[in-house]
């Protein structure tokens, strides 16, 4: 099994990306929030990878972060979801705003997507509950806008609280705050609720 590619990207064209590891040309499909993070061609990139071994095709995932690799393989695990759909959703949502569409059983949110339905969108939420915890991109750094939600929430879960309760109080922390103080006004707002 192929896990990760260290090598100079060769091209790009969504979802689509051609990767040269020593000589050898890896052809690709990334979600477009790894397309985004991608180096100018000619420059060096690593990227974790999936490999989905079908009867007529063989075919080669990349991603920027373990979190978007654990999103798409929790997935397409899910019956009827194939890896064209775990891409238009890791494109389309971030694998923090899925985990917290999933802990805030939040059907719209998916909707949004391109190719989901409500069926679809239910059928997810029902299938991921439990399976993803919103959390920083990898190296620990904050999540966009510096907000630190990904720790706050799973410092909520360990403490006992459902992931509806964690997700609505650590929705509720400002933007920017740090994550003792989000977890104390968290803590704070569960209190009173």
């Amino acid at each position: 099994m192929i896990g990760r590619l260290v090598g100079t990207l060769v091209d790009k064209h969504p979802p689509s990306l051609l990767l040269d590891v020593n000589g050898v040309g890896y052809e690709l499909d990334a979600p477009m929030s790894t397309f985004y993070g991608l180096p100018a061609l000619g420059e060096r990139v690593t990227l974790l990878t999936h490999l989905a071994v079908r009867e007529d095709a063989q075919q080669l995932y990349g991603f920027a972060s373990a979190a978007e690799r654990a999103a798409f393989r929790a997935l397409i695990r899910i019956s009827g979801v194939g890896a064209r759909t775990a891409l238009s959703v890791l494109s389309g949502l971030s694998v923090d705003e899925l985990a917290t569409a999933v802990a805030m059983q939040q059907t719209g949110t998916l909707t949004r997507i391109p190719g989901i339905g409500a069926k679809t969108a239910a059928r997810l939420l029902l299938e991921l509950k439990g399976k993803l915890v919103a959390g920083p991109p990898e190296g620990g750094a904050a999540l966009p806008g510096g907000d630190n939600l990904g720790d706050i929430l799973r410092a909520l879960l360990a403490l006992g609280y459902s992931e509806r309760e964690a997700a609505a109080a650590a929705r509720l922390v400002p933007a920017g705050s740090g994550v003792s103080e989000g977890i104390r006004l968290a803590l704070q707002s569960l209190a009173k609720g």
